[in-house]
């Protein structure tokens, strides 16, 4: 039986394992390999490692856990577990059998991509969610941002740190005039129709079609898709969830600890706000948790 079964290996995952495993606690990380931000060619805001792949970020991680002993990366997806405090289970897909004294969910979410030509060739490229992350390198430069819900109204006063040239595009969706007024007074473009297309070139955003035709050139467009966790696993176990404006998380608390003793989250599937920073974060602080936990 393992200390800590953690499902999920990407940023939040593996930076519990680190932190468990060198703790000289047995540890067991579960990993599909189809980690949110593939899409990304770079990954930025990170210190030290500004400017990397996301991919190259990970296979060092697993390079480095791989001198632990007291930890151990199998590739399988997690698809039933039930048990309890020092008593888990899990089965997975290729039909292997797990147990341990704690859980740490760090499975992350599956954005779902509106079904507009050249979105999903354009998604973590051009066609982008966070400034922080990729707001540099096409600051100065047209920026465009789809509406996804009233959140998206607070986007441009944002976005001006990087850009003057902002263009709303509501997709179909109808905002108040006070709203509309404030964001005229910025210099906002609004565009109301329903965006048809993204005119791109291997994932760099050239302009966007609106379906009455109007062409606008763009450097990027963000846009934050609905998303869903990437397993069931949460609700196998009752764990209290909460919606967040594009989808639902894992309730969580000191720690990441969530509703049912000896399971905690970590990474996108605990948090409204997404980046790598915050699912390292989060893994540390899961890790902890779980430990304390034992040691109580």
């Amino acid at each position: 039986m393992d200390d800590v079964l953690i499902i999920g290996g990407s940023f939040a995952g593996l930076t519990a394992a680190m932190q468990l495993g060198r703790a000289r606690r047995q540890v067991t990380v579960l990993d599909t390999g189809h980690n949110r931000n593939r899409y990304a060619q770079l990954a930025h805001n990170i210190f030290g490692h500004d400017g990397t792949r996301p991919s190259d970020l990970l296979a060092t991680a697993r390079q480095q856990l791989a001198n632990y002993p007291t930890i151990k990366l199998v590739n399988g997806r997690a698809e039933t577990v039930s048990g309890e405090p020092d008593d888990f289970a899990v089965q997975t897909a290729e039909g292997q059998s797990f147990s341990a004294k704690r859980l740490i969910l760090a499975y992350g979410i599956v954005d779902e991509f509106p079904p507009i030509p050249g979105f999903a060739e354009s998604w973590g490229k051009t066609v982008i969610h966070c400034p922080f992350c990729h707001g540099y390198e096409v600051a100065g430069k047209p920026w465009g941002l789809l509406y996804s819900s009233p959140m998206s109204l607070h986007g441009p006063v944002l976005y001006s740190n990087w850009t003057d040239d902002i263009t709303l595009i509501l997709d179909g969706h109808e905002i108040i005039e006070a709203e509309r007024h404030k964001l005229e007074q910025r210099n906002v473009r609004i565009l109301d129709g329903k965006l048809r297309s993204i005119e791109q070139d291997n994932g760099q955003l050239r302009s966007v079609t609106m379906e009455d035709g109007t062409q606008v050139a763009l450097a990027a467009l963000y846009a934050h898709p609905q998303n869903h966790p990437s397993a069931s696993l949460h609700e196998q176990l009752g764990l209290e969830t909460k919606a967040t404006p594009t989808g639902s998380m894992i309730v969580v608390g000191d720690m990441q600890a969530t509703s049912k003793p000896g399971i905690f989250a970590a990474g996108d599937v605990s948090m409204p706000m997404h980046s790598v920073t915050f699912a390292t974060n989060s893994g540390s602080l899961a890790a902890m948790g779980a430990l304390q936990s034992m040691m109580v």
